[in-house]
């Protein structure tokens, strides 16, 4: 019997997705942010059609939630394609005034044409796009140095289009999280539920945290994901499995011992730990 599909696409993020629409033709840089954990998953379908020939800046952002190693193969696979990621933490605004500045020069050819047409230079106008809950608040907040819009790790907080000047030179264009009307990609709305970039009323919990365990142990023997089997002993009192087929049972057991037995609270701890690195760091894609 096959899992249930997850798929979310609440009405406040069709609603958002049609005030983008109608506010592309305002700006002039698309600052595009990602999920470090999940850089593939977190990249909208759509991007190239909103992009439209506008100048396009990648930013990966919660790099402190992923090995070194990891960083490194995406940081050269993401170049091996033609692009340049600029990778930040934007909790404690590691990387961020590089991205300020990156996004004032994107506008540098802008201003030139403007002058030559004789008229006065303006701000660059950029648009922070991304999915649920990769931290596009919060690297605005950082921008601005003071907390201008809410920020909390979960998805949904931003519901409407709002203007934030950065300074005199860029604009920003906070726009709520936006997710494809549907997941084709299922291992791909697998890691969106893992990092809670999408709503939790998408998924089984117990179902999730299970294809969880699963995902660690086809990650174990890979150096740069991350996976610490003795740090999941240590926190758990039992070793990963090495058979997915095991990984039921691994739950159930776990739970005895930490939650009486209740294998759905076990599995939103586990979940709870991995999104707050209690598991280590470790990255759910790899390039």
């Amino acid at each position: 019997m096959s899992s249930p599909t997850i798929q979310w696409y609440p009405g406040h993020i069709a609603k958002a997705e049609k005030q983008l629409s109608k506010n592309l033709d305002k700006v002039d840089l698309i600052i595009e942010v990602r999920d470090a954990r999940i850089p593939l998953a977190t990249s909208h379908p759509r991007l190239k059609r909103w992009t439209n020939g506008k100048e396009h800046l990648l930013v990966i952002n919660r790099r402190d939630m992923i090995s070194i190693e990891a960083r490194m193969a995406w940081d050269q696979w993401f170049r091996q394609k033609g692009q340049v990621p600029w990778w930040c933490d934007a909790k404690s605004g590691i990387g961020v005034q590089q991205i300020q500045e990156a996004a004032i020069r994107s506008g540098k050819e802008l201003n030139e044409r403007r002058l030559k047409r004789g008229m006065q230079k303006r701000p660059v106008r950029a648009l922070i796009l991304g999915f649920p809950n990769v931290g596009k608040s919060a690297l605005i907040n950082r921008l601005v140095r003071k907390k201008v819009v809410d920020s909390a790790r979960k998805a949904g907080v931003t519901r409407t289009l709002r203007w934030i000047r950065v300074g005199q030179r860029l604009d920003l264009l906070d726009a709520p999280g936006v997710l494809p009307p549907r997941i084709d990609n299922q291992h791909a709305a697998l890691c969106l539920a893992l990092c809670d970039d999408i709503g939790q009323a998408a998924y089984d919990v117990e179902i999730v945290a299970i294809s969880f365990l699963k995902l660690l142990i086809s990650l174990k023997y890979k150096t740069a994901a991350g996976v610490n089997s003795k740090l999941i002993k240590q926190r758990y009192g039992f070793p990963l499995v090495e058979e997915t087929s095991d990984t039921h049972n691994w739950l159930t057991t776990v739970a005895e011992k930490h939650t009486s037995g209740n294998t759905s609270r076990m599995a939103q701890r586990l979940l709870d730990d991995y999104r707050k690195n209690l598991l280590g760091l470790i990255a759910l894609e790899l390039p």
